[in-house]
């Protein structure tokens, strides 16, 4: 990996801190590196302003004459009663150099903002970043397919179950499971149930972690019938393009809900917290309307897996079906 792609990757593990505080704007970071050395840095700020790239420059000063500055969206080039265009910000920097690790497929952005940076005899370059584009990919898949990118998460036994036979389901999984859901919980903009689910758990979807209590996400339930108070109703999977301002869905059960989300094709990512136990019980999923079993393969990649205490986890990206 060259020096600019392990930069890339480190601006993007800084971009964790602005998810999902950044709503409605995407959480980006920056990075200003000179002589081998971070300078300054930044990431988006509660409510989207001010970007990352201004935050850096303020801090660095004249630190960024002749510094590289990394980021991990293109800087915008559209001016707003909110702030100034970051690309006209860095064009007036002094920066020498400027690495961008994705592309602003916005269409007031879209390539000006590296070309005006350019213009003003800043080298601007684009080094595609997988780590950039994971950090991004709300908001990538929201200006692409003009909806919330979706993570199912599934808490199930070696047998595929979420409950006993009784319906007893609390709890699957151990602690540190648990514990990494709440921080998952935490990174998402709203969190969903189905009905089923909230009527007969009445679950909290709050964040019980110290020092993250106040990232609780929006709380909605799937249901044609009206929310109870402090919810908000989804009628159907699709309805999601409707959910202004949510980047990040994180939807946790249960079967029917589970189902009907991945018959819609509408899962980017699937969390499965897996326990050592045997329950022949409820299945985690139910029916979705697969056709044949050859239909079931080929449709998700692993991208992570890892061991919490004695519950192991998995993390699946849907691949793209579509040939584009």
């Amino acid at each position: 990996m060259s020096d600019d792609a392990r930069w890339l990757a480190a601006t993007a593990a800084l971009a964790a801190r602005a998810r999902p505080l950044s709503r409605p704007n995407p959480g980006v970071a920056a990075v200003i590196v000179r002589d081998g050395r971070v300078v300054a840095r930044g990431w988006t700020r509660p409510g989207g302003r001010p970007h990352a790239e201004a935050i850096a420059l303020a801090a660095a000063g004249e630190a960024a004459h002749g510094a590289t500055l990394y980021v991990t969206l293109e800087p915008c080039a559209h001016r707003s009663a909110r702030g100034p265009a970051c690309a006209d910000l860095v064009s007036a920097s002094g920066l020498a150099r400027v690495v961008v690790g994705c592309m602003d497929p916005d269409p007031r952005t879209a390539g000006a903002g590296l070309e005006r940076i350019g213009a003003a005899g800043i080298e601007a370059t684009f080094l595609p970043s997988p780590a950039c584009a994971a950090s991004l990919s709300g908001y990538l898949t929201s200006q692409r397919l003009g909806r919330p990118e979706v993570t199912l998460k599934l808490a199930l036994s070696l047998d595929g179950c979420i409950a006993l036979p009784s319906g007893e389901s609390q709890w699957i999984t151990g602690p540190e499971a648990r514990a990494h859901t709440h921080a998952m919980r935490a990174r998402a903009d709203a969190i969903l149930v189905g009905g089923g689910t909230l009527r007969a758990d009445e679950p909290r979807l709050d964040v019980r972690l110290p020092g993250l209590e106040a990232r609780g996400p929006a709380r909605w339930v799937l249901t044609r019938g009206a929310a109870p108070k402090g919810w908000r109703a989804l009628p159907a999977p699709t309805a999601i393009h409707a959910m202004d301002g949510v980047l990040h869905l994180f939807v946790e059960g249960g079967a029917s809900t589970a189902a009907a989300f991945l018959q819609a094709g509408l899962v980017d990512r699937l969390l499965v917290y897996r326990a050592p136990v045997l329950l022949g019980g409820r299945q985690g999923i139910a029916d979705f309307g697969l056709a044949s079993l050859a239909a079931a393969h080929g449709r998700w990649r692993l991208a992570e897996r890892r061991t919490l205490g004695i519950d192991t986890l998995e993390v699946y990206d849907a691949r793209d079906l579509t040939g584009s």
